[in-house]
């Protein structure tokens, strides 16, 4: 799907939940995420090939797997925290949205304990 066929969609999208939203609300919400997750399913051919060339950048480069999928990890924390807040904020429940978002960098930081703690250990072993 390019660019332009998902900016199409979700315009079309956005006009029928305007329509929705005055009448039926909670279908509102349902075809906002329905939209989000089509766009989403979508992408999928570009999320691994960006993928595929991480992983090969990595092997290249002899660094550990397990820090590229510590990495990629954060990422999709970070983009599905991001979609579950907007559907939360898209349905008028900006409080719980915040909370997703809180929960989300939480996650994260705790997924990036070991990688931080990597680059302590690298940055002393440099210190004479």
């Amino acid at each position: 799907m390019t660019i332009i066929q998902v900016v199409a969609l979700g315009l079309l999208a956005a006009v029928f939940i305007l329509i929705l939203r005055e009448s039926k609300p909670e279908l509102a919400v349902f075809l906002s995420l329905a939209v989000g997750v089509i766009i989403f399913f979508s992408l999928l051919n570009y999320i691994a090939s960006v993928m595929h060339v991480l992983e090969e950048l990595t092997v290249r480069a002899n660094i550990n797997l397990l820090y590229l999928n510590t990495l990629l990890k954060i990422i999709g924390i970070a983009y599905i925290a991001e979609f579950g807040a907007q559907v939360c904020r898209d349905a008028g429940e900006g409080t719980t949205a915040s909370k997703i978002e809180f929960a989300g960098k939480i996650m994260i930081l705790f997924l990036a304990i070991p990688l931080v703690v990597v680059v302590l250990e690298t940055i002393i072993s440099l210190i004479p």
